[in-house]
């Protein structure tokens, strides 16, 4: 199911990057020579489907992407505008990293580039961890989306 989120209640999170910070963690836009290494990073640890998405992140420019990295090697990663306009996704962190609100970093990250776009709504296409998105930033369901754009997707 996809879900929408209303980008002009979006908040920043000073906490949040208070807490990035004291973990060791940037969150960054990658640069063009880095995408063989952040492509592969992804499809070795998440799939191909979702390193083909960033591959087409890392078209635009600038990049409709960002990177988490800690102490020099990445850890987590977002997209938005990969497969669709507007879109948020995919996104992922390691599981070694999972906990310390990496993914909720990326998400505002990638969030706030769409309404910098001049988005008011974004859309997380598939969500997974549903609970996570409406708490984090007030995601709701889209009725009758599933199982959206994803439908026509080859088995990859």
């Amino acid at each position: 199911m996809d879900y929408l989120v209303n980008l002009t209640r979006l908040a920043p999170a000073p906490a949040l990057d208070a807490r990035m910070a004291e973990a060791g963690v940037t969150i960054r836009r990658p640069l063009a020579p880095e995408a063989g290494l952040v492509t592969d990073w992804i499809a070795a640890t998440f799939g191909r489907g979702w390193a083909s998405e960033m591959s087409v992140a890392l078209t635009r420019q600038p990049p409709s992407a960002f990177v988490a990295t800690r102490a020099g090697r990445l850890v987590g990663f977002a997209c938005h505008e990969a497969i669709a306009r507007g879109f948020f996704g995919p996104t992922g962190v390691e599981e070694g990293a999972r906990g310390l609100g990496i993914g909720h970093a990326l998400l505002l990250a990638s969030l706030f580039d769409l309404k910098a776009m001049g988005y008011a709504y974004a859309i997380i296409g598939d969500v997974g961890p549903s609970a996570f998105y409406e708490k984090t930033v007030g995601a709701m369901p889209i009725p009758d989306s599933a199982p959206g754009i994803y439908a026509g997707m080859l088995d990859i």
